[in-house]
């Protein structure tokens, strides 16, 4: 029997109804022609030329110049500071030119607004890198991020920029996938409240922070970029949708930023149920979607919905991107679309009068571009002090069983600093840092900031050690020619200190970065090999890893013991109260290890400070610590039988959890109160005391976390709803005190609505996710 193959059909939008506009908006949309309307929807890359600094930036070269482009008027101005080292005051005469030109030879004189890349401080030569999105969320912090992103907005709108592609709010749900330095936790209310906070702080500056990659993209198939996404209803509502809704609702975020991934066979670019239902009509989102780079043309070359260019072009907009960028592509075809009926001009007008409302919003319809910046430091000792801070907050101190740590200012030890990562700056910066993302491309050019590494920060911290230093091999690669002597620089010292861990790129340059996906959980190379080489010599050792993603240490970690009353491996089936793993009596281990995700350009001393004992470590792990790759997808947020079972013989136990984090002194925490029972929708008050059991100051990360023990779906053995950086002094004690929305608590149930569902919960604090130190209950009853 034979099938008959379904016609080609071409898309015909449907014209939504008719949105109305501030007057002023409305007047200048009366006036437009097509042209003019369909230029204020795409970007142009002015400074592209033969940069390969995005993907695919290489081979998507648009054919149409920048004259023929800007004639009616232009939407953006794509990386003008971002694409190539340029100075920026220089840079900066040119844009206000262009500006000026743009207001006075165009019809309409409508000035472009300038996007630029700001992930970890604006991406532009001379300019502030802070660490990467992974250690704000190490830190707990969202005082110090909002404190960033002020900086970060502060810088851009001094350059005349309007729009920070930014942040991040993919939850992590595979460390495999390259992207994971660019994400904030494996946890949804730790990326909503540091990403929210982020937003707030930029936005307080008159630029527009853009949520990023609305929605899906980590959850794609065994961790490979763009790969398609399987996730179901409730994954997505209740993982996955929760940090945009709180950016969205409690941040103001003005702009958003789509997905490449398709979910479900359906791309993201061209569903209007992501764009449009769930971003605007239920969350009341009012502002401008973009296009991820080349997003609208991947409809047509990628995901092969769309026939061409007209088609591509057609989905996108009736889907709700009202931008594409970065550079003109499919959009150029708008006008005749219209004309020939196939795109409602309600549809092109409810795109032109958003960006046309965000211009307003920000000012450039009334902008005035006589007077460019005659100066600007892009890296003032502010910006500095919040980098130190945050990359010191965020460094997770993982074992310090030799009690080695803190070192000594004072010794006079010999010390030996080994490994790939000891002694280079662009190891301390993620991907998307100026200097990885586009300096790589320039070795010629300095990177005119001060990138102090790890070496340089224990010399200043450590004056009367004596220091030897030797790579022993690279990140990446199977060359041992350097072992002999890093292996002879540790056996003649007292103490070796080995940085190993991650060189972050794009697209096969480095070992993690977009593009830079793995199929291991194993040190990039030989470097474990240097370090088991090392520590073979008997001389202690610190193990310090600098990476982007958590990697399988377990090889250098002792077994974690239970801690009093805890128990690990929280919901599991007929399992012990601890996972004990096996470990050959001969094997040696670090006297100590340290785990920094890109810290930045303060990385190196504040690493420095963290081992000498100056800044106290206080990090928290964000994302579970794996035990190897085949336990992934994992995530804590798993229901009892994700977890270690005796139906199975795969532990994925990790070998940290999340949450995780020692310091230099020790935490107790006790009596913890709460309300006895809540109503659904109403907020509940939590309290706990915490105490310094230690004899040194330091702070701990209260977490709070939360089990429902029966629901009518399967829920998370943990879920965070709470959690507080709180500093004590030895033998100080502190009742911190938490109001919960009991909305935290809500779920997707089998009839498809999101709900706080009635019953008991349990609630506790603990030095992590599965520790059990203090105990209460609390009862949701049902509202009124």
């Amino acid at each position: 029997m034979s099938v008959a193959s379904p016609q080609k059909e071409t898309t015909v939008s449907q014209s939504p109804s008719r949105t109305r506009f501030s007057p002023r908006v409305e007047a200048l949309l009366a006036q437009m022609t097509l042209e003019e309307k369909q230029s204020q929807l795409v970007g142009f890359w002015v400074d592209q030329g033969d940069e390969v600094v995005a993907p695919m930036s290489g081979e998507k070269q648009t054919s149409t110049r920048y004259d023929q482009a800007s004639a009616h008027g232009i939407g953006h101005l794509t990386r003008v500071y971002g694409t190539r080292p340029v100075d920026p005051v220089e840079r900066a005469r040119w844009l206000w030119a262009e500006q000026a030109r743009l207001q006075r030879e165009t019809r309409l004189g409508i000035p472009a607004i300038v996007h630029e890349e700001c992930l970890t401080g604006l991406a532009a030569w001379q300019a502030a890198t802070f660490p990467t999105p992974l250690a704000w969320g190490a830190s707990f912090d969202p005082e110090l991020v909002h404190e960033m992103g002020v900086a970060i907005g502060s810088s851009m709108r001094a350059l005349g920029i309007h729009q920070g592609l930014a942040p991040v709010l993919d939850v992590i749900r595979d460390p495999r996938w390259g992207r994971v330095d660019e994400c904030i936790a494996e946890d949804p209310l730790v990326v909503g409240t540091l990403g929210t906070a982020y937003v707030r702080g930029m936005q307080s500056q008159g630029v527009h922070a853009t949520l990023k990659h609305f929605v899906g993209y980590s959850a794609s198939r065994a961790g490979r970029n763009h790969a398609p996404v399987h996730a179901g209803r409730r994954e997505i509502e209740d993982i996955l949708l929760p940090p945009f809704e709180m950016a969205v609702r409690e941040g103001g975020a003005r702009s958003v930023m789509n997905s490449y991934t398709d979910i479900d066979g359906v791309p993201v670019g061209a569903d209007p149920h992501y764009l449009d239902e769930v971003l605007r009509q239920r969350w009341g989102f009012d502002g401008v979607v973009v296009s991820d780079y080349f997003a609208v043309d991947f409809l047509r070359t990628m995901h092969r919905v769309a026939a061409d260019s007209a088609q591509a072009a057609t989905l996108a907009i009736s889907a709700g991107i009202d931008v594409e960028l970065p550079s003109p592509d499919a959009y150029t075809t708008l006008a005749g679309l219209v004309r020939d009926g196939v795109v409602s001009a309600d549809i092109l007008d409810r795109a032109v009068g958003r960006v046309l409302t965000e211009k307003d919003d920000l000012g450039l319809l009334d902008a005035d571009f006589s007077s460019p910046p005659e100066s600007i430091d892009l890296d003032p000792d502010g910006h500095r002090a919040i980098a130190r801070r945050l990359a010191e907050e965020s460094i997770v101190l993982l074992s310090n069983d030799g009690g080695v740590l803190p070192l000594d200012p004072a010794g006079a030890q010999r010390i030996a600093v080994i490994g790939p990562n000891a002694h280079s700056s662009e190891a301390l910066m993620g991907c998307y840092s100026f200097v990885n993302h586009v300096l790589a491309h320039h070795p010629e050019v300095p990177a005119a900031i001060e990138l102090p590494t790890v070496l340089d920060g224990l010399r200043r911290e450590l004056p009367a050690a004596t220091f030897t230093h030797s790579v022993g091999c690279d990140a990446e690669g199977d060359d041992r020619h350097g072992f002999p002597a890093a292996v002879a620089d540790a056996a003649a010292a007292d103490l070796a200190i080995v940085v190993v861990g991650d060189r972050a790129g794009l697209f096969g340059r480095g070992t993690v970065g977009e593009g830079n996906d793995v199929d291991t959980l194993d040190l990039p190379g030989v470097q474990r090999e240097l370090v088991e080489a090392v520590i073979a010599t008997g001389t202690p050792v610190v193990l310090v890893a600098i990476t982007g993603r958590p990697y399988a240490l377990d090889w250098a970690l002792p077994e974690r013991a239970t801690p009093g009353g805890a128990t690990a491996g929280i919901g599991s089936v007929n399992s012990p109260a601890a996972v004990s793993v096996p470990r050959p009596a001969e094997r040696s281990l670090p006297a100590a290890v340290l785990q920094s995700f890109f810290p930045g350009e303060e990385g190196g001393p504040a690493i420095a400070a963290v081992l000498t004992g100056l800044a106290a470590p206080s990090g928290r792990l964000p994302v579970s610590l794996p035990r190897s790759a085949g336990a992934q997808p994992y995530s804590y947020l798993h229901p009892i039988l994700g977890g270690r079972t005796d139906v199975t013989s795969v532990d994925p136990t990790p070998v940290r959890p999340f949450g995780f984090g020692l310091g230099y002194t020790s935490f107790a925490h006790a009596d913890l109160e709460a309300d006895p029972s809540v109503e659904a929708g109403a907020t509940f008050r939590v309290s706990v005391v915490v105490r310094n059991t230690g004899a040194r100051e330091g702070t701990d990360v209260v977490q709070l976390y939360a089990n429902d023990e029966v629901a009518s779906v399967a829920r998370p053995v943990a879920q965070l709803i709470g959690f507080r950086r709180v500093a004590l002094a030895p033998g100080a004690e502190q009742r911190v005190e938490f109001d919960i929305p009991s909305d935290c608590l809500a779920f997707t149930g089998i009839d498809g609505v999101r709900r706080v569902e009635p019953g008991r919960i349990r609630l506790w604090v603990g030095e992590a996710c599965d520790h059990e130190e203090t105990v209460t209950t609390i009862e949701i009853v049902p509202s009124v």
